[in-house]
């Protein structure tokens, strides 16, 4: 698939897993995408949940979601660390509402379910997130 001229997010916080991660970072970036790596803070260092370190780009509060095609939101334990910061959740929020695709990975149903966007829609993730995601007004599935 060719991504020449699209821009997207890839969030970020400690304790993200790491191959949801590099894996996401890598092939959109080969696929052509321009990406930006998004945290609570702008040029700082993240750490995997074994310690792989990644630098975020930019504050999620000195971006908006327009500036994006889509957001990507790797899983871990990071998303439970994201839905604590107020830009991180905007941004997931505004991205949702413009209609932008937001990919959310494994435990990033979290950041969905504080975000307020799963009102009504068919999501997958994690089993063990299955009742917060229900609990936020979506059909979750397994698949």
């Amino acid at each position: 698939m060719e991504l020449s001229g699209k821009r997207i997010a890839i969030l970020t916080e400690d304790y993200f897993d790491e191959q949801e991660f590099i894996y996401a970072n890598l092939r959109l970036r080969e696929a052509g995408a321009t990406v930006t790596i998004v945290a609570p803070k702008g040029g700082t260092e993240y750490h995997s949940k074994v310690g792989w370190a990644n630098r975020s780009d930019k504050a999620a509060s000195d971006v908006q979601a327009a500036d994006f095609d889509a957001v990507v939101v790797p899983g871990g334990y990071a998303p439970d660390r994201m839905r604590r910061d107020p830009a991180m959740v905007r941004l997931v929020r505004d991205a949702v509402a413009e209609g932008k695709i937001v990919a959310a990975i494994c435990h990033a149903g979290w950041i969905l379910v504080t975000a307020d966007v799963l009102r009504g829609r068919t999501v997958t993730g994690f089993f063990s997130l299955e009742p917060e995601l229900r609990g936020a007004g979506a059909e979750y599935v397994d698949r």
